[in-house]
């Protein structure tokens, strides 16, 4: 699957001394890893979880963790988050930013999304009683997340799903 939203390369700048920079990927101001978990009963479903705050649906996500990588991150995300374990991709599957609200700012975020094929749920996890979790059809998934881009990209991946798997 493509990459979608990926980083676009930073222009060149100055630094004091008068040397160019190379060019390099923008960072976001902040990076986090998410797992977007699915199974296939009698058709394509989505898990989502509902966030601490706002009560909005949400994928897994979290900030990175010392010495785990993308993948790994976003699968412990998952088991904290709603008690998910299945099989995480290696590779993300793609990408989405949104706004997050801090207690002094807002600051833009980069989401590297992973699928993560769902094989159980566990019937305790740490954020159980903070938040809601729930099985969508996919499609039905796209209609209640209210952000576009995490949008797109499940669209994307029902796309790809169902190419796939030949439906």
């Amino acid at each position: 699957m493509k990459q979608p939203n990926a980083m676009k390369p930073r222009k060149k700048r100055r630094k004091s001394g008068g040397a160019a920079l190379s060019a390099q990927f923008a960072p976001p101001d902040r990076l986090q890893y998410a797992a977007l978990p699915w199974r296939d009963v009698d058709g394509l479903e989505i898990m989502l979880v509902s966030s601490r705050d706002t009560k909005r649906w949400i994928i897994p996500k979290g900030w990175p963790m010392a010495g785990r990588s993308g993948s790994a991150t976003a699968a412990i995300e998952a088991i904290e988050e709603a008690g998910l374990l299945g099989a995480i991709s290696q590779q993300p599957i793609g990408y989405f930013s949104y706004s997050k609200r801090f207690s002094r700012s807002i600051q833009l975020c980069q989401v590297e999304v992973y699928s993560l094929r769902v094989v159980r749920q566990r019937e305790h996890w740490p954020e159980k009683h903070e938040r809601v979790t729930k099985w969508f059809p996919a499609v039905e998934a796209m209609d209640v997340i209210s952000d576009p881009e995490l949008c797109d990209l499940i669209a994307r991946f029902i796309r790809v799903y169902d190419g796939e798997i030949g439906c």
